[in-house]
C-alpha cells in the first residue's frame, strides 16, 4: 500500500462516559478493507486499547495510531437514524443520537465535494483546531502518513449506556479529557459525524 492514498467513509462517534471510559468509534460504510467498525477506547488510567474486528484491519490502525492494547474480534454494528448499537466481547454500548451538533450549521456550508479534500483540509485545519479544541483535520499519522478528516455533517449524541470489561460505563459524558490515540481527539461535545478519512501511505 506505500504510496497509495486510501479513502474511508463513514461515520465516527466520540463520547465521554460517567465512568471516565471514553469512546471514539469506526462505523465504515466503505473502505479498503470493506464494511467494518472499529473502537478505540481510552480508560481512566489512560490505557489506550482498540478493538478490531480482524487481524488486518488490526494491523493498519495500530500502525496508524497509538495503542497499548489490541483485541481482535468480532465487533458489530447497527446504525439507524436515532441509535447506533456496538457490540464485541467486551465493549456493549447503545447510543441515542440527537439533532445537529452546534457545529453543523457550519459544515453545511462547505460544497460535500471541498469538504473532503485534502488540500482544503491542510488549509483549514488552524481554523478546526480553535474553532473546536483538541480537533484537527489534517496532520502526521504512523509510519510517516499523512492523514486528513473531511467531515460533512454532525449530530449530538444524547445519551449511552453499556459495559465495558464488565464495567457499566454510566451516562454520556463530554469526551474529557481529549483522547490520545493520534494528533486529533474527537470533539468534548459527544457527537457523531459523516466523514470521509483519507490517508497518504509513505
Amino acid at each position: 500500500m506505500d504510496g497509495q492514498r486510501l479513502v474511508f467513509d463513514g461515520y465516527i462517534a466520540g463520547l465521554g462516559t460517567g465512568a471516565g471510559v471514553r469512546l471514539v468509534v469506526g462505523h465504515w460504510t466503505s473502505s479498503p478493507f470493506g464494511a467494518f467498525t472499529d473502537v478505540m477506547v481510552q480508560t481512566p488510567a489512560d490505557e489506550r486499547i482498540l478493538l478490531a474486528p480482524s487481524a488486518e484491519v488490526a494491523d493498519f490502525v495500530a500502525s496508524t495510531y497509538h495503542f497499548d492494547r489490541v483485541e481482535v474480534g468480532a465487533v458489530t454494528a447497527r446504525l439507524s437514524y436515532t441509535r447506533l448499537e456496538v457490540t464485541s466481547s467486551s465493549l456493549s454500548v447503545a447510543i441515542d443520537i440527537g439533532g445537529p451538533a452546534p457545529v453543523d450549521w457550519l459544515l453545511r456550508l462547505v460544497p460535500s465535494r471541498l469538504a473532503v479534500a485534502p488540500w482544503w483540509l491542510r488549509a483549514i485545519d488552524p481554523i478546526a483546531s480553535r474553532l473546536v479544541p483538541g480537533v484537527h483535520t489534517a496532520g502526521s499519522a504512523g509510519q510517516g502518513r499523512r492523514e486528513f478528516y473531511g467531515v460533512r455533517r454532525a449530530r449530538r449524541i444524547v445519551s449511552a449506556g453499556g459495559t465495558f470489561a464488565g464495567r457499566d460505563l454510566g451516562a454520556v459524558a463530554p469526551l474529557l479529557p481529549p483522547v490520545g490515540f493520534g494528533f486529533s481527539s474527537a470533539p468534548p461535545t459527544p457527537q457523531i459525524v459523516a466523514v470521509t478519512t483519507t490517508i497518504d501511505m509513505s
